[in-house]
């Protein structure tokens, strides 16, 4: 059995999920109760924006840690290609 694997930032990645949880539930009732599409349209909006917020939190917190844990304790140069990718990662 794998070693769980938990990080500090994973309790506020599961409360913007179950907000994006709560959203959708909300668009689903949306629909059944015959609301706009433009009101359907913004809650789906909602819950994109939450699960990529989600998403970036998620891969931001991995490479912070798995990443830097993997790769070592590494100096000067030779730590510069991974400060770029974590850099440029940020606009995925």
């Amino acid at each position: 059995m794998a070693k769980p694997h938990i990080h500090e930032s994973h309790p506020e990645i599961v409360k913007r999920l179950k907000r994006a949880d709560g959203h959708l539930r909300r668009v689903v009732e949306m629909i059944e109760g015959g609301r706009s599409c433009v009101d359907v349209a913004q809650q789906l909006h909602a819950v994109e924006k939450a699960i990529a917020q989600a998403k970036r939190a998620l891969i931001q917190d991995h490479i912070d840690h798995c990443l830097e844990h993997a790769t070592g304790a590494k100096g000067g140069d030779a730590r510069a290609p991974i400060k770029e990718f974590k850099e440029i990662s940020k606009y995925l």
